[in-house]
C-alpha cells in the first residue's frame, strides 16, 4: 500500500506539473478532455506486478531498471516507431540523419517478434553481401531475436569496423534460412546519386533523406546539366527508407513552383503544420518520373505523393511501404529521450500515407527479362547487294538499352516512358485531380 499511495503521489504530481508548465498555446486553445481521475486499479495492478518480481524473481532487480523497462514496455506497446531512446540510442540517431554510422547499412523495423529488413541502404556491407528487402532476420550471430528489442538488436548489428556478423534470414521463395557473413565498416551513405541514362535523360536516385540532401540534390542537378542538355528526368526512391522531414521538403520544393507539400495532423495543435513550396525550382519543368516500390518509404512517401497530386510527375513502380506518421524527439533527464508518434502526415489532396502507402500511377512491378533473339528475321541490310544508306556522317544509333531491360526492368521502363514525352510532348497524368488553391486542406503542417 505504501508503494500504491507513492505512485498515485508521483502521477498527480505529474500531472499538476503538465497543467502548469505546459506549453502556453496549448492553455489558449481547446484540447481533448483529460480524464480527471488517476486510474487507480490499473495503478494498484502495476504496484502488485512490481512487488511479485521484487520478492519472487530469482536474482535480485533494481528498481530503477524495473521501472526503466516500464517505461520501454509502455512505448513499445503504442506502435511500432514510438521507443525509449537511452543516450547511446539517441547519439545512434543523430549520426544516422547526418550520414555516417557504424554498422551493416540496413534499415529495420519490427515484425511480428523478428527483425525485418526494410531496405539494404546502397553501396554497404549489407548490400554487397546480398541482405534484400523484406528478408525476416531469425539470428544474429548465435542470438536469436524473436522477442528482442529493436534497439538491442541494432546494437548487436553495430560493431568494430572489420569484424563479420553471420545474419540468419527467411526470405521469401527459399525452401530453408539463409546465413549470410556481413563484415562491418562505417557506413557512409551518399545521399544522391547522378548518372545519364541516355544522350537526354538523367537519372537522379536518392538513397534516404539527410540533411545536406537538397544540397546534394542540387549538385547532382548541376553535373546531369553541365554534361547534357536534359528532356527529361528519372528520380529513384525505390528503397529509400525516408530520413530527415525538411529534406523531403527541399526535394518536393526543388520540382515544385507552387502549391501544398505535405500537412500533418495531430491530437496537439503544434503537431497541425503545413509546408508549401516556393517559387524557385531546379526541374526547369522537365517531364519526371519518380520511381518507388515497397521499400520506399517516410520521406520518400511525401515527396512521392506531393508530386503526384500536384500532376508534376508520374509516379511508376509498385506500392510503397505506408509509414505516414510523424515522430518527434522529446528530451528527458540523464541524456534520454523518447521517440513518441505525435501525427500524421497528408498529401496536398488529404490522403493519409498510413498503412496505405503511395499508389503508383503506372504499376511496374521488378521482373526478370530475357530478350528473344531475332531468330531467322532477314532485313534489307541483310540483302545480298543492297544500297547502302548514303550519310557515312550521320551520328552512331542510340545507346542501346537492352542491358538495362534486363538488369532494372522498372528503370527501362521509366526511361521509356521519358523518351515518349520528349516526342509527344507534356501529358496530364496522376491518381487524382489538381487542387485549386481554394480546395487545399486549410491547416498548417511541419514536423
Amino acid at each position: 500500500m505504501k508503494l500504491i499511495k507513492q505512485l498515485s503521489t508521483i502521477s498527480t504530481s505529474l500531472l499538476l506539473s503538465t497543467l502548469l508548465l505546459g506549453n502556453p498555446v496549448l492553455a489558449q486553445s481547446e484540447p481533448e478532455p483529460v480524464q480527471d481521475s488517476i486510474p487507480l486499479e490499473e495503478i494498484r495492478l502495476f504496484a502488485e506486478v512490481f512487488e511479485r518480481i521484487k520478492k519472487a524473481y530469482v536474482e535480485p532487480v533494481d528498481d530503477a531498471k524495473l521501472l526503466e523497462d516500464a517505461v520501454r514496455g509502455m512505448l513499445a506497446g503504442l506502435d511500432p516507431h514510438s521507443t525509449y531512446l537511452e543516450p547511446d540510442a539517441f547519439d545512434e540517431l543523430q549520426s544516422h540523419t547526418s550520414g555516417e554510422f557504424g554498422g551493416l547499412g540496413i534499415e529495420v523495423g519490427l515484425e511480428d517478434g523478428f527483425v525485418r529488413v526494410i531496405t539494404p541502404i546502397d553501396d554497404t556491407p549489407a548490400q554487397r553481401a546480398g541482405v534484400k528487402a523484406g528478408d525476416l532476420i531469425i539470428k544474429l550471430g548465435d542470438q536469436p531475436v524473436q522477442g528482442m528489442d529493436l534497439n538491442d538488436a541494432v546494437k548487436l548489428m553495430r560493431g568494430k569496423p572489420g569484424s563479420e556478423l553471420i545474419l540468419t534470414v527467411v526470405r521469401d521463395g527459399e525452401d530453408k534460412p539463409l546465413e549470410i557473413p556481413v563484415i562491418r565498416d562505417v557506413i557512409r551513405v551518399a545521399s544522391v546519386k547522378q548518372r545519364l541514362l541516355s544522350e537526354d535523360i538523367g537519372y537522379l536516385r536518392i538513397t534516404q533523406f539527410q540533411v545536406n540532401t537538397g544540397k546534394d540534390l542540387k549538385r547532382a542537378l548541376d553535373k546531369l546539366n553541365q554534361q547534357a542538355e536534359l528532356k527529361g528526368l528519372v528520380l529513384d526512391l525505390r528503397n529509400n527508407p525516408g530520413g530527415v522531414l525538411r529534406a523531403a521538403i527541399e526535394v518536393s520544393d526543388a520540382f515544385l513552383d507552387q502549391g501544398l507539400i505535405v500537412y500533418t495532423k495531430g491530437r496537439l495543435p503544434n503537431s497541425e503544420l503545413r509546408y508549401s513550396a516556393t517559387t524557385k525550382t531546379l526541374g526547369n519543368g522537365r517531364p519526371l518520373v519518380v520511381l518507388i516500390n515497397q521499400g520506399s518509404a517516410s520521406a520518400s512517401e511525401i515527396v512521392a505523393g506531393a508530386l503526384q497530386d500536384q500532376k508534376r510527375a508520374v509516379i511508376m513502380g509498385v506500392d510503397s511501404f505506408g509509414k505516414g506518421s510523424v515522430q518527434t524527439i522529446l528530451p528527458l533527464a540523464k541524456d534520454r529521450a523518447v521517440k513518441l508518434t505525435t501525427a500524421r502526415y497528408y498529401t496536398p489532396s488529404g490522403r493519409s500515407i498510413q498503412a496505405q502507402g503511395i499508389e503508383p500511377d503506372i504499376y511496374v512491378g521488378q521482373a526478370d527479362i530475357k530478350l528473344r533473339e531475332n531468330g531467322d528475321f532477314i532485313k534489307e541490310r541483310d540483302l545480298s547487294g543492297h544500297l547502302e544508306n548514303g550519310d557515312a556522317k550521320k551520328a552512331a544509333a542510340a545507346t542501346d538499352q537492352s542491358g538495362l531491360a534486363e538488369t532494372d526492368y522498372q528503370l527501362y521502363e521509366a526511361l521509356n516512358l521519358l523518351k515518349a514525352l520528349a516526342i509527344a510532348g507534356p501529358i496530364t497524368l496522376g491518381n487524382s485531380a489538381a487542387i485549386a488553391p481554394a480546395e487545399q486542406p486549410q491547416v498548417k503542417s511541419d514536423q
